[in-house]
Order: structure tokens, then sequence, then C-alpha cells
């Protein structure tokens, strides 16, 4: 079995604590502004923290919504301390980070805030003292100002604004920085100028900037430990700057092999220049290269003896030169990752699952186009092999879902690799938190893309999911994403089965709080529309039977969505469907199942009170659709209607003397050891047919339903009977001089075989 770790306190803590700002930490000022309460001081161990498990709530909770001023209330350094911040997408605004411009930030990690402007430059000159790490990768914007043209477009309804580079910000005064990331910066900022006043940098990403000289980085050559060049289009001029950077530990050339505009070939001469000059080498990038010449030794050689990371048996004949193996190796889309003898501990590639697992590792933060091809691969492996790593398989896709929420083509791979991730075959090594999270991430794929593919994945997945109790603790939110799939003009037919089986499963066996919120969401109108429409089209499939089962399960002892039923004119459809399918016997059988929990309401019950429907439900006496499913719940519907007594018969025909004819009838017919294809929760709406005189025939059908439940399913239904106490109520009916003599004995035989049943499972030991 998995093993599973609850949350920490303090996460459930800050959980709290977040979804209940008003209530814990904070008040609000003026009704909008967040402020902390006079007498809280929180130090940067919980600020960091608190920061963190807000963005990531935010990006993965769809119930929790951004709050505008939430970083507000670590304005005062006083009160709040922060120092290692990561904050990503672009509901990170300029006034964000002019809130917490007084705390002393030792790392700031800014990914894709494309909100961001030139304001939150001016805010980063407020952290120079202190900052050691800064990312601002993907931030596009925020080397420009917006100027105001002062004209006005559309009746002057909107300012005509232009966006201005700001070419006088430098990193002047930042004496601490350390690591800097400038991945996709705009290629109309002067990076060499930039830098220039840094004097001691140790990690320097420029990905996707296209540069013409690398001279300028030689400066740091006593100090640049990494650098990071993916998507760089590379030059022999640029090959021999970076040769003079002998501190260098890391280094990543890495580039998108799908991107044409690449001229530089790699070959066997730059990467023995790599090994003869760059002594300190442990981590090398150099994925998406087509290399010019065969670096690889002959095939004879490389496929002797086991797989080593020697250097000295290197199958790439430059890494022969190697003082020691690589700890990393990134060779994805690179023909070289699938050689026998690679001197790395740790290789990116697609040659075999561990390869895979650590492309997606090491490129979910950045690059996104190739950690969708790396989950393409796994995919590949999950539904043709078999995934040995499982646990770090999930945790991966997880965590690229999560990070890359608005991308449409890492959230179809992702949810794809899900579904079979998540299969019965794997499901023994999942724990209880692995499997939530899954299903959060998959609610946000549904949530945030209304794609075919993505819905069809993220639908078929959560079917991997016992429902509903592994979705309970979401069960608001997966259903109201399941209805607006529902109630789209125009669905394709596989998500909308998929779709209508989640709702009927989630509304089966949940308690009537649940049904009662799910109803006022719209689910009986939506159920009905679907109805309506395959009844234009002729159609009883799947979904025109799974939507009629969810009315049932939806209505059982749930007043408001039974009375929401015959409001939407569900009778209606209900006789028409009868009439279009008259040989659909599981589509019968869910619709009376449906007017059985109508009927149990007895303020609904004069509605029903209409020669038509009690025609067929007196008709639907004979039928043997289903067993006896049809019949029996047609007389459970007019035993219901009966036990209200002669006065509330209104109608004339058919005379009630002639349908408790037809019931007396239709209940002798049945066999006492029939299957059944029902599930009771309660026998409570049956035991109130018992204690009564004025309708013995709905007292028999009770006392039938009950003999047959024990005797068929004795271990389910007699601790059901025993529980509510059926016991007693069927003595003091057997007592009662109305009830008909048959009917007697048959309660005589449930006390019998309930009795027994508590005999043999009475508990003996000492």
């Amino acid at each position: 079995m998995a093993l599973d770790s609850p949350e920490s306190l303090i996460s459930l803590c800050m959980d709290y604590c977040l979804r209940n700002l008003e209530e814990t930490l904070c008040y609000l000022l003026d009704n909008e502004t967040l402020r902390l309460h006079p007498d809280i001081f929180l130090p940067s161990e919980i600020c960091d923290r608190l920061v963190k498990e807000y963005m990531d709530l935010v990006n993965t909770d769809g119930i929790l919504e951004p709050h505008e001023s939430f970083f507000t209330l670590f304005s005062d350094p006083q009160s709040t301390r922060l120092t290692r911040i990561h904050l990503r997408e672009d509901f990170v605004q300029d006034q964000d980070l002019e809130a917490i411009r007084k705390q002393d930030l030792v790392e700031l990690y800014l990914t894709n805030c494309e909100k961001l402007t030139a304001k939150s430059l001016q805010t980063l000159l407020s952290f120079r003292p202190t900052l050691v790490s800064l990312s601002l990768y993907g931030c596009s914007n925020i080397f420009y100002n917006e100027e105001n043209l002062g004209g006005c477009k559309h009746d002057c309804q909107v300012n005509v604004t232009r966006q201005v580079l700001v070419k006088n910000f430098t990193f002047e005064g930042f004496q601490r920085l350390r690591f800097l990331n400038l991945g996709r910066l705009s290629e109309k900022v002067d990076v060499e100028l930039l830098l220039r006043p840094l004097s001691s940098l140790m990690t320097l990403d420029l990905s996707g900037i296209q540069l013409g000289d690398l001279a300028f980085l030689t400066q740091w050559k006593d100090s640049l430990v990494s650098l990071t060049l993916y998507n760089m289009d590379l030059s022999d001029d640029h090959i021999r700057a970076i040769v003079q950077l002998q501190k260098l530990r890391h280094l990543d050339i890495s580039r998108d092999r799908l991107s044409s505009y690449y001229k530089f070939k790699l070959t066997r001469k730059v990467l023995s220049l790599f090994v003869q000059n760059l002594g300190n080498l442990i981590s090398l990038d150099i994925s998406g290269h087509m290399m010019l010449e065969n670096c690889a030794i002959s095939k004879m050689d490389e496929e002797l003896g086991q797989p080593s990371v020697e250097p000295c048996r290197s199958s790439i004949a430059p890494f022969r030169g190697l003082r020691r193996p690589l700890q990393f190796l990134g060779l994805f889309d690179n023909s070289l990752c699938r050689l026998t003898h690679i001197p790395a501990y740790k290789v990116t590639g697609d040659k075999n699952e561990e390869q895979v697992l650590n492309a997606i590792e090491a490129y979910t933060e950045h690059r996104p186009e190739i950690t969708n091809r790396a989950i393409n691969h796994l995919f590949d492996i999950a539904r043709i092999e078999r995934c040995s790593q499982l646990l770090r398989a999930l945790q991966l896709v997880i965590a690229a879902l999560k990070c890359h929420k608005y991308d449409k083509t890492i959230q179809v791979t992702g949810s794809a690799a899900l579904f079979y991730l998540t299969n019965s075959e794997y499901r023994t090594e999942q724990s209880i938190k692995l499997r939530r999270q899954i299903i959060q991430v998959v609610l946000n794929g549904m949530e945030s893309y209304q794609e075919v593919t993505v819905q069809r994945n993220c639908c078929l997945t959560l079917c991997n999911f016992s429902v509903p109790e592994e979705l309970e603790f979401q069960y608001r939110r997966v259903n109201e994403l399941l209805l607006n799939i529902l109630n789209l003009s125009r669905q394709d037919e596989s998500i909308q089965r998929i779709a209508v089986h989640l709702c009927n499963a989630l509304v089966c066996q949940v308690d009537n709080d649940h049904k009662e919120a799910v109803g006022k969401m719209g689910f009986v109108m939506t159920m009905l529309k679907l109805i309506q429409k395959k009844l234009l089209d002729k159609s009883c499939d799947q979904v025109m039977e799974f939507s009629w089962s969810a009315l049932w399960n939806i209505t059982d002892e749930t007043p408001d969505n039974c009375e929401m039923f015959l409001g939407y004119s569900g009778m209606k459809l209900f006789l028409e469907c009868l009439k279009e399918f008259p040989e659909k016997q599981e589509l019968h059988r869910n619709m009376l199942g449906l007017l059985g929990n109508v009927a149990e309401v007895r303020w609904l019950r004069p509605q029903l009170m209409t020669s038509q429907f009690i025609s067929v439900f007196s008709n639907l006496l004979e039928s043997k659709a289903d067993g006896i499913e049809v019949s029996y719940n047609a007389c459970g519907v007019l035993s219901h209607i009966m036990f209200d007594g002669p006065d509330a018969w209104h109608i004339c025909d058919p005379s009630r003397n002639e349908v408790v004819e037809r019931m007396w009838t239709a209940i002798q017919s049945w066999d006492i050891s029939s299957r059944r294809n029902i599930n009771y929760r309660s026998f409570e709406p049956i035991l109130r047919l018992l204690p009564q005189g004025v309708s013995p025939v709905s007292q028999h059908w009770a006392t039938w339903a009950l003999y047959n439940l024990v005797s068929v399913y004795p271990d389910k239904y007699c601790p059901l009977l025993i529980k509510e106490g059926g016991m007693p109520l069927l003595k003091d009916m057997i007592n009662m001089p109305s009830t008909r003599q048959e009917t007697k004995e048959m309660a005589w035989k449930v006390l019998e075989r309930c009795s027994n049943f508590k005999e043999e499972n009475m508990d003996t030991s000492q």
C-alpha cells in the first residue's frame, strides 16, 4: 500500500489563514485594503512561506481569487519580514512589488510576470543593498513605460498609448547581486550596458536573447560559475568567449530543435574545446543540437561491456578527456542520448524512462516547449510499456501542469499522461494526498480550457478515481465544471457522454446537502435539456439513459430537486420518452425510479394525480422490462399516491379500486427471489407505508419490498432494517385489524429473517 503522510500543521494553518484572511490575520481598511492586525509579528520563515502558499493556491485552486491588496500585508518590515519570494504569471502587478519595497529581499524570482512595467524597475532599486538573486525571466514588459499620446479612440473611451523602452536603467549599486536570470529579455535592451556595473556575477541566464558578441562576459571570468544561453544562435566568436570562462561549472547552450533560425552547428571540435578549457565543468547541456560530425566511437567499441559513466569508456569521443564524470548532461533531442556509455550521472534524453523524467525535471520551469515533448515521451511509456518510477513521474507531471496552467500544449499532453498514470494498474502506489493533487491540476485544466482534447483528457482521468468519494473535497467545483461542459450549445459527443456519466456518479451515494447544493447549480435543468435534445434527435443513447439515472439519484430524498423536476416540465419529457422509446427497458427503469422519488414527497403528489399519469403508471404495472424493476417502481409510485387515501383521488378514470386491483395482481406476479438493480440508502420512505390502514395494498408493496431485500441481500439490508426501527413497525402492523392476512404472513417472514441474521452475527467472543 502507498505510504501517506498527513499535511504538516503549519501547512494546514497557512491554508486556513489564506482562505480566511479577514477572520484570522487581517482586517479590511476602508472596505478594500487588507491590513495586518497590529498585534501580529511574522518572521521571514512564515512570511516567505505565506507568499509561496498564496501563489500556489491562486494558481491551483479555482475557488480562491487573488486579492488585489494581498501584498500590502507585507508593507511594514516592523511587523513582517520577507527575504525570499517567487512570483509568477500575469496577475502580479507593479503595485504588488511597490507594496513590499521596504523589505530587505535577498532573493526575488519573477517568472512570466508580463504585467510588470518599468515602474517595477524603479521598485527593484529599493532592494539594491540586500538582493543576491534576481530573476526577471519572461517579464517582457518590465523595460517599457507606457506613454500617453494625448489622443483617444472610439469616442474617447480608450486612451492612445505606446510603449517606450527605458534605456537608462542599469544594475548600478547592486553590489551583492550574484545570481541573475534575464531570460526572454527584450532584444532592444542593451545587455552589456545593463550588466556592466555588476562586479562579481556568479550565475547568468540569457536564454532566448540573440547577442552578436559575448566578449563582455570575460569581465567575470574569475567569478562566473554558471552560464545559460538556451536558444541563443551561437557562433565561433561566442565559443571563443565561452572557453575563456574557466571557472564555469555549469554551461547550457541547448536549444529547441524545432526553431529553424539557428545557423550554428555543434561539432566534435567545439566539444573538445569545452573539455580542454573548462576543467571545472560538472554540468553541460547540449540538448537540441544536431551534431555536424560523428562524435561517437565505433559501434564495436561502443557495445562492449555494461553501461559505464567512466570518461575513459565514453561512447562520446570528446568526453574521453573529462577528468571525472559530469553530474548532469543534457542530450534531449540529441542523437547522442542513445549511446551506451555516457559519462554523466544524470542524463536528459528520450532513450528510456530515466532520461525522459530527468528532462521533465530539468526543463519544466522555463522551457515549456521542451517539457511538452518530454511529457509526450512519458505518455508513450505509460501507454505502451509500464512506468517503473510512478511516484516521480506523477509528481513531475503535476508540477509541469501547475507551472504552465495557461499553456495549452502542456495541458493536453499532461492530462493525457495522467490518464494512463492513474489507471487501476498503478492505483495501490498512489497516496490520498497525491491523488488529490492530481484532481486539482485536472480541474485546473478543465477550468482554463474549453478545448475539446483537454476537456476529454481531464474527464477521462477523473473516471480513474472513485466517484464521488475521492472528488468530495472539490465537490462543488467539479460539479460546476461538468455542468458548464454540458451546457455548451455545441459539445463533442464523447465528452458529453463522459461528463453525464461523472455527473451521475457524483450524485449517487452522497448526502442530501450535497444533492440540494448541486440542484441549486442547475443540475436538474441541465439534465432535462440534454434529454430534450436527445428526444429531438430521436436518440436513446448513453447520454439519455445517464441523464435519467442522474435525475433519479439527485431526487432521492431531496424534495427541492423533485419540485424542480416537475417545475421544468419533467413529466412532459417522461411521457414523450415513454412514447418514443417503448422498448428501452433501462430507460423505463430509470424514469420510474425517479418518479418513485417524486411520489415520496407528500406535497408534490397532487401534481401526479391526473388521469393521464395514473393510466400510464397503471399500464406499467404489467411491464416485464428489466425483470420486475419497471413494474416494481410503478407500483411504488402508486403505493405512495394510494397512501393519501380515497379523498385525494380526484379523478374518475381510472377508478381507485381498479388501480388497486391491478397493483395486487402485479405484486403477486413477482418472484420474491428476484435480484435487484436498485440501491436503498434508507428504508424510511418504505417504512412510513406500514403503520396505516387507509391503503392495504401500499402496506403489502412495502412489506414485499422489505422481504425481497432482506432475503436476497441479507448482509446489507437486515442491519439497515434493524437500525431504522423496522422490526417494531412490522410487529405493530401485524396486530392491525386492517392488515391483509397475506401481508401479515410476509411480515412474519421478514422478522424471522432479521432475527436469524442477528443471531448468526452475534459476537460471542469473551
